[in-house]
């Protein structure tokens, strides 16, 4: 990963996070994982099921040169680190979708990912003032520091709650 990123910690943890806790301009690094041959091939079989991604013989001689997660994959396990270490397990109320979503690099059989999210911006909700919009760049590396997914996140989040 870039070391000349700047990552600011959350000043609160996951269980207490709200909309007020997402501050534009934030970076944060939230997580790794390391993918396994027969994840990949698991998660193809069910819902992806070409050669490059469930047989790795047939890969060899595929598009790619060795098996790869399929992209569906590669976003699972990014928002498996998303919900994780990000996204608030007490404010989230859920999202209306995502934008500008690229796979820029397969992901490969025994590579660590990390997530890195930047707080793009924050609105307060213009049809109910207890919630609010947060934009987040989620950003999937690998052990090289190699952009593997970039994605756009729009999530809703409560307000904290008056005291």
């Amino acid at each position: 990963m870039n070391a000349d990123v700047t990552t600011d910690a959350f000043r609160v943890s996951i269980d207490d996070r709200y909309f007020e806790d997402y501050t534009a301009g934030t970076t944060h690094e939230c997580g790794s994982l390391t993918v396994t041959e027969q994840e990949i091939i698991d998660f193809a079989s069910r819902f992806d099921p070409q050669s490059f991604h469930v047989d790795p013989v047939a890969a060899k001689d595929g598009p790619f040169g060795g098996l790869v997660a399929s992209g569906w994959h590669t976003v699972a396990l990014m928002m498996r680190l998303f919900a994780k270490h990000y996204l608030s397990t007490v404010a989230s109320l859920g999202s209306p979708g995502v934008d500008e979503l690229r796979w820029l690099k397969p992901v490969r059989p025994g590579d660590r990912l990390h997530l890195r999210g930047r707080v793009l911006d924050t609105r307060s909700s213009r049809s109910d003032p207890g919630r609010g919009v947060v934009r987040t760049l989620a950003e999937l590396f690998d052990q090289d520091g190699t952009p593997l997914l970039r994605v756009t996140v729009v999530n809703l989040l409560r307000t904290r709650p008056s005291a």
